[in-house]
């Protein structure tokens, strides 16, 4: 039989495993995925100016062509890793990826704001569904022994995605208009498609039926980080508009904490949960998500804060600032397949300590540097923080994966996302209290979120190490 003969029906999930060919087609559908899902989050950043001259519409308005995609992404998260694991990853994805192909056609046929904006949302909702099982679809794809290779290799495609964004999209309006941004969506999302039918794995059905799907479960879980969203954007650190209350933000920010607590109450005793108590119960996923927590938190603290320092207070160009900045993601991309490499031969939790205490260190040493600073004595700053992360990504998301039960992944590749999304949210709320605290960009301010970042950062390596003092294994409480 042939290759492409073999892959024509669904695989299934094999005891360590898909077999080669099987598992490089596999593979490559699951980067191509999660690399556009990641794109399409940070390269209409460029086009927002030209989308609202184009559409006669306010700076306001068209920050939510941003917003509405990121913002469907964070809401369904959960609800359908839930669904993956119920109804089968591989048909997540797929239908993810479906939806996001076709509606990036709607988006680059949209002629009024309304229009893009709903769009944009749909597609949203297509990556959730893309990133809700990307994880669990690596654990079927890799054997155990090379799970770790896989993640690291699936942390390599994020942070370079990221990286890539911006330049993509200079590099496409650069000699097209900003409807072509979404209109390469389509041909890769297609193959993305037609090769995934033929190469994912498909899932085992969980042992026991579980809860049946709950609206209103998912109705309280989408209430819940819209309410934390809307916070984060009033507190005025995803827009940066000038008329956004913090006020509003704290109530906002309030009442999803509210949300939060009638949700996971509901979720408490139940089998197989949306948001996952169950996996929280077990000590290792318990500390990794707060490892990733810290870690994500400390990253955005250092993201944010770092551009004002430069170009405020430092007086650095935007070209010069992006180029050193740019020293960050590129050391995670080097530092990543590292630490995959490093999973089996070291306990995950301490490749996650030593990670986090580089990066702790990377973001003290930024927030002390000198007046007046040589270009290598930031960009090697910049740098010891992306390694930092860089070894500490991989190893924790392999843990986090790992731990969970088999027919448990696609709830544990859910909290993956969330655990990043709310560490975000944190470090952003952090840093706009900071800055209403002390308003003036005169160093102080840069320079205290940046310490701050280091304690979160420490804060998360405790976590992570103290996973080694319980005797906890390195492969996870529920193991392969």
């Amino acid at each position: 039989m042939t290759d492409a003969a073999r892959m024509d029906a669904a695989v299934p999930v094999e005891a360590d495993g898909l077999p080669m060919p099987q598992r490089r087609y596999s593979m490559l559908v699951i980067i191509l995925g999660i690399a556009l899902s990641v794109l399409d989050s940070s390269i209409v950043n460029l086009a927002l100016p030209d989308i609202g001259r184009e559409l006669q519409v306010s700076a306001a308005q068209a920050v939510w062509v941003v917003n509405a995609y990121q913002l469907a992404t964070l809401v369904l998260l959960l609800p359908l890793a839930a669904l993956g694991d119920k109804l089968g990853y591989r048909r997540v994805y797929l239908v993810g990826m479906a939806l996001f192909a076709l509606a990036s056609v709607g988006a680059m046929l949209a002629r009024s704001i309304e229009t893009l904006i709903f769009a944009r949302a749909l597609q949203g909702l297509g990556a959730a569904g893309v990133m809700s099982v990307n994880a669990a679809l690596v654990r079927l794809t890799y054997p155990r022994a090379g799970l770790g290779r896989g993640m690291a290799l699936n942390s390599v495609v994020v942070a370079t995605s990221s990286m890539a964004g911006p330049s993509i999209a200079a590099a496409i309006l650069s000699v097209a208009s900003w409807p072509w941004l979404f209109a390469i969506n389509l041909p890769l999302g297609l193959f993305v498609f037609w090769l995934g039918k033929r190469a994912l794995p498909s899932n085992p059905p969980a042992e026991t039926a579980g809860p049946r799907f709950s609206v209103l479960d998912v109705i309280l879980n989408v209430a819940m980080f819209t309410l934390l969203f809307l916070g984060g954007e009033q507190l005025g650190v995803r827009t940066g508009s000038e008329h956004n209350s913090p006020m509003l933000g704290a109530v906002f920010l309030m009442a999803g904490v509210i949300v939060g607590a009638l949700y996971v109450r509901r979720q408490w005793n139940l089998t197989a949960p949306m948001f996952p108590v169950d996996l929280l119960r077990i000590p290792v996923f318990r500390l990794s998500m707060g490892a990733s927590i810290g870690a994500f938190c400390a990253q955005m603290l250092g993201f944010l804060a770092m551009p004002y320092l430069l170009l405020e207070v430092l007086g650095y160009g935007h070209l010069k600032a992006g180029l050193l900045i740019t020293a960050w993601p590129l050391a995670t991309v080097v530092a990543a397949p590292i630490a995959g490499r490093l999973i089996g031969r070291f306990h995950d939790g301490m490749l996650g300590g030593i990670g986090m205490a580089m990066f702790a260190l990377g973001l003290l040493s930024l927030g002390l540097l000198p007046s007046q600073p040589a270009d290598w004595n930031v960009a090697w700053r910049m740098a010891l923080c992306g390694a930092g992360f860089g070894l500490f990504q991989s190893p924790n998301n392999h843990t986090i994966v790992t731990s969970a039960p088999l027919n448990r992944s696609g709830a544990a590749s859910g909290m993956l996302g969330s655990a990043r999304l709310t560490g975000q949210t944190l470090g952003a709320v952090l840093l706009a209290a900071i800055f209403a605290l002390w308003p003036a960009h005169d160093g102080f301010s840069e320079r205290v979120a940046l310490c701050l970042g280091a304690f979160s950062a420490v804060l998360s390596g405790i976590c992570s190490t103290l996973r080694i003092q319980r005797g906890i294994k390195r492969d996870g409480a529920a193991g392969h």
